[in-house]
């Protein structure tokens, strides 16, 4: 017996040739040839080896065990950074239920109305309650829609009254417009600043109306309080939230008492946004102030007077969010985090109501009011 490469016993010739024999008979335990069926399914099952039914208990592949899809990934990411929001801003989701939402959406859609020509027979219809923002002064307030600064006061078309020829009336349209930007909006009024500009309209023949004023300004108090004409702040305290005031109202024209008289009638209502001045400040609090004012202009050829110049007959005036008893001639809203003030007394009132005329109150009070 020989031996092969491997150093192990091998197959003797005699064997050898016995195992040929076997073979060529088909008998012996030589391996035979596989018929047609065989090598198909023999085939079959090599191709499809390592192949399992779809959903057979399947797991996931090796791959997506280490590595979670890309638009899973995103997903859950989003979710997270979702949950984190409304944990932080909850008024993103409180907002949406309770209808501020949609009443936010609404109100930028709404075009500015159209100018005021007659008393209106109702107050501002009632908006969600919503905080103003420093980026919103204005939100869930009536006056959104209203106009910007001075361009919310309308003069209206002049004609000729009581003897008064239409320019002169036009003329004192617009002296009296002028009046009311340097008393309410003008940035250097609004910042407590000397009115001097609006002081000098007036007739100097009205000495009795301009020392009291000069009066006021100069040493405010109970009876002598300048925020009775002129709006005004303590810049170290408040300032405006961006640069618009909103106003709404109307002016007229009446005869005079004489011939060559005229009155021009005005019914205004400012909304002032005031943040304090300290660092960081972000609360946004609303003043608003509402002034009926009279003005007389005469013609200067049939009175002695100086062209243009005007006399302030009666006014009537109220502020709205501003601390009670405190005479200092500056407007004083309240925020949250400042000391309580007297407590308001008497039935809500609403400030954005122009359907009344102002009446001077029998007592002085701290009223409420129902909005801001």
């Amino acid at each position: 017996m020989g031996k092969n490469d491997h150093d192990r016993p091998g197959v003797s010739d005699e064997e050898w040739a016995r195992f040929m024999e076997q073979a060529a008979q088909g008998a012996g335990d030589a391996p035979k040839e596989p018929s047609a069926r065989a090598r198909m399914v023999t085939e079959r099952l090599r191709s499809t080896q390592g192949q399992e039914p779809a959903g057979w208990r399947t797991g996931p592949a090796p791959r997506e065990r280490r590595r979670p899809g890309r638009l899973g990934a995103v997903l859950a990411v989003l979710g997270i950074a979702g949950l984190a929001l409304i944990a932080v801003r909850p008024e993103l989701v409180i907002d949406r239920i309770t209808g501020k939402t949609a009443a936010r959406e609404e109100a930028a859609k709404a075009g500015p109305l159209a100018p005021e020509t007659a008393r209106p027979s109702a107050p501002p219809p009632s908006l969600p309650p919503d905080s103003p923002t420093l980026q919103e002064p204005f939100r869930g307030s009536p006056a959104l829609q209203w106009a910007d600064g001075a361009a919310g006061i309308e003069i209206p078309e002049a004609t000729a009254v009581n003897g008064v020829s239409r320019e002169l009336v036009a003329q004192g349209l617009e002296r009296t417009k002028q009046f009311l930007v340097l008393a309410n909006l003008d940035p250097a009024t609004l910042r407590g600043e000397r009115p001097t500009a609006a002081l000098q309209m007036i007739d100097p023949g009205q000495r009795e109306m301009v020392d009291r004023l000069e009066g006021a300004l100069a040493r405010p108090g109970r009876d002598a309080d300048p925020l009775q004409v002129f709006t005004r702040a303590d810049p170290a305290q408040v300032r405006l939230a961006g640069d618009v005031v909103k106003v709404r109202g109307r002016m007229t024209v009446e005869p005079g008492a004489s011939p060559g008289q005229i009155d021009v009638m005005t019914d205004y209502t400012f909304v002032y946004p005031l943040v304090q001045a300290k660092s960081g400040a972000e609360e946004v609090s609303r003043t608003i102030v509402r002034r009926q004012m009279e003005f007389t202009f005469a013609d200067p050829r049939k009175w002695r007077v100086e062209a243009g110049m005007m006399q302030v007959g009666p006014y009537q005036y109220d502020i709205a969010n501003s601390e009670c008893f405190v005479y200092d001639g500056y407007l004083h809203p309240m925020f949250r985090d400042a000391p309580a003030g007297p407590e308001p007394t008497g039935a809500p009132r609403d400030p954005y109501d122009r359907s009344q005329a102002l009446e001077r109150p029998e007592k002085e009070g701290c009223g409420t009011v129902s909005r801001t």
